[in-house]
């Protein structure tokens, strides 16, 4: 066994654990049948990760009642929609996870008051009179004590149905992330004057009691975990803090975060399952690839001195020898979450010695929170996630011989899943590794899982013995050498090139990236898309000064161009190393050492010593076009198709390769 300490018993409460693995909650938005149960693509999920080694199994969250805020159906589970549909759904879920030595807790929620994204829920509640974190034209009101007092009484109603349902315990949802508790808990959000509202004791009055009506209806040995934030890591509303930036919280600090939790574990909690952040600070409680790995390890150091219920630590935890050394100081059990959507085997790949086998999480949150509102939570970089039993991969019938041209991210996925159905695959790139766009994108600190992602496909392809020729470049008189049945033609994208006259010019994004130009000073970067910012920012921690200059009125797509936390945090890192974005900016001309540009502000020029050029991508789809038209059976896909991000690429290889 590798890691022992990971995989030796522990306990919350009496219920004892095979290892100190836990599954994070992820919520399981779009999971829920029409009468409010667990459907059985979140059963087949869950039962997934079980498979996969994981000791506990904490599910996203279960509204108590989906009428508090008025939520959709069918929207998330809920137990007391129709009690005896949970009961039976879950059940047999929880039978088959028993199965795997696995326990699992269901986390209950109470809401998420003015955190909801707008169009979410129909009725807009909060402790106090609240603007929306989204749109802070929408209010959400104070909620009547009879409401506070029917929320208490429907978790422990919920948790009841749970017992019964056979999970092992409950997780309140939540002290944290500035859900409708946590706003309860926070004095900028609650302005309440009665027994809700004062005093530290008052504003967390609503989680004791919780805790204490669970306790009475389920007994005092079913363990109940709190989903806890430490600290906010507000500098005020809509204004996230910084790793390292020195700001005065404006949301609970950490003095306060201490007294908080000594409250609640007196009051009943049997666990803390402990970040740091709100929806104000998002990218803390979802962290994006900029942050360093365990970055809430200080917190559950500082909380071990002070409780001793035993303390759940997510936060990219994943490095195995990371999260041994955090067990010695700072948690008692670790919190896997996106690293179980891209690997549900992750526990089993460590135990067994097999981390080369490890698919990583890349942090860009594209297949899991960026979905939400279209599509159920899945992963960007594992297409079967949350469709385990449907999506799945089979054996081919016939096997045939494919020839894949071109390595990135979409011929890589072809060749591997075709490999794994049974087909023989050659794939050729004519660089000399492979990775295609991957490679200059993952030369950042930041960018650093998109490098883990080359190299776990580089494994797989070993494993599976895919045929891999590099320096291998194919024109269209060379394919039938290889008497393929049929070719896929994954030749990706290649960089934009404006003309920008003048006497200068402006190199591409991916030549600096790649060490293929000197980098200079004084940078400016034409497009502010996510190239263009990323490379910014890489170079800003380098001591550049840089200037993007985007045309449009928002960087890197405007609100919905990345997912929320990505974006926040590019924006907050941006601002931070100083970088001055130019928005609605025009470049007139490139000369040596200097840039022209025009705006609503008139005509400027400003001193430079380089101009980057990172206005997007084209299809490089020339060889496609020259063969689709003639006798063999031929595929496009990835960026030679359409240029997309990292996921589509990945997902229309898959569903391609998936059903050849």
């Amino acid at each position: 066994m590798n890691y022992p300490e990971l995989f030796t018993p522990t306990k919350i409460g009496k219920v004892v654990l095979k290892n100190k693995l836990s599954m994070a909650p992820m919520g399981p938005v779009g999971y829920a049948d029409a009468f409010g149960a667990f459907n059985q693509r979140l059963q087949d999920y869950y039962v997934e990760r079980a498979k996969g080694g994981i000791g506990l199994i904490i599910t996203g969250i279960c509204s108590v009642d989906i009428d508090i805020e008025g939520l959709s159906k069918p929207g998330l589970p809920c137990p007391t929609q129709t009690p005896l549909a949970f009961i039976h759904a879950a059940y047999q879920m929880n039978e088959r996870i028993h199965a795997y030595g696995t326990k699992i807790f269901v986390q209950l929620t109470g809401g998420l008051g003015r955190s909801a994204l707008p169009g979410f829920v129909s009725k807009c509640i909060a402790p106090s009179d609240n603007g929306n974190r989204f749109d802070p034209k929408v209010i959400h009101r104070e909620m009547t004590k009879e409401e506070i007092e029917n929320l208490i009484r429907k978790f422990a109603m919920a948790a009841a149905i749970s017992k019964k349902a056979g999970f092992d315990g409950i997780e309140v949802h939540a002290v944290h992330e500035g859900y409708l508790l946590d706003q309860f808990a926070i004095p900028i959000f609650n302005k309440r004057t009665d027994e809700y509202g004062g005093s530290l004791e008052n504003r967390l009055r609503i989680a004791t009691d919780i805790v204490k009506g669970i306790k009475a209806a389920c007994g005092k040995d079913f363990p109940v975990s709190l989903r806890y934030s430490l600290k906010s890591c507000m500098k005020g509303l809509r204004q996230g803090g910084l790793p390292g930036e020195e700001y005065e919280e404006a949301g609970r600090d950490i003095e306060e975060g201490i007294e908080a939790a000594k409250i609640l574990v007196e009051a009943g909690y049997d666990a803390l399952n402990v970040d740091a952040g709100t929806y104000d600070s998002w990218y803390w409680n979802h962290p994006p690839m900029y942050f360093e790995e365990g970055m809430y390890r200080e917190f559950g150091k500082i909380l071990k001195e002070h409780i001793s219920v035993p303390i759940i630590l997510a936060g990219r935890m994943e490095n195995p020898e990371l999260a041994v050394e955090a067990l010695k100081t700072s948690c008692d059990m670790i919190g896997l979450g996106r690293q179980l959507l891209t690997d549900p085997y992750y526990p089993e790949k460590i135990r067994t010695g097999r981390l080369d086998e490890v698919r990583p999480c890349l942090g860009c949150h594209e297949g899991c929170l960026g979905r939400i509102g279209n599509a159920p939570v899945s992963c960007a970089v594992n297409p079967s996630c949350g469709r385990e039993k449907i999506y799945g991969l089979v054996p081919a019938h016939k096997i045939k011989k494919f020839l894949i041209i071109g390595g990135g991210p979409s011929g890589m996925e072809a060749a591997r899943v075709l490999a794994e159905r049974g087909h023989k695959v050659v794939l050729c790139e004519k660089n000399g590794e492979l990775g295609g766009n991957l490679i200059p994108g993952s030369v950042p600190h930041f960018k650093r899982y998109d490098r883990a992602l080359i190299n776990w496909y580089q494994r797989q392809l070993e494993l599976l013995n895919v045929d891999v020729n590099l320096k291998c470049e194919i024109t269209a008189d060379k394919i039938s050498s290889y008497q393929a049945d049929e070719v896929i033609v994954a030749t990706g994208s290649t960089p934009i090139e404006l003309s920008f006259g003048g006497t200068g010019k402006a190199i591409l994004a991916n030549e600096v990236l790649q060490g293929k130009e000197k980098q200079g000073k004084d940078i400016a970067i034409i497009g502010g898309g996510l190239v263009g910012c990323e490379t910014g920012l890489w170079l800003a921690q380098q001591g550049a000064n840089l200037t993007i200059i985007e045309a449009t009125p928002e960087i890197l797509g405007g609100p919905h161009g990345l997912p929320h936390m990505n974006r926040f945090m590019l924006e907050d890192l941006l601002a931070f190393h100083k970088v001055k974005i130019l928005k609605t900016t025009k470049v007139v001309s490139i000369d040596e050492g200097s840039v022209t540009y025009e705006n609503d502000n008139g005509t400027e020029s400003i001193p430079v010593d380089m101009v980057i050029s990172a206005v997007g991508y084209k299809e490089n789809n020339g060889l496609y076009e020259s063969l689709k038209n003639s006798d063999m059976i031929v595929h496009n896909i990835g960026d030679s198709q359409k240029v997309h991000n990292i996921m589509y690429s990945i997902w229309n290889a898959y569903e391609l390769a998936r059903e050849l």
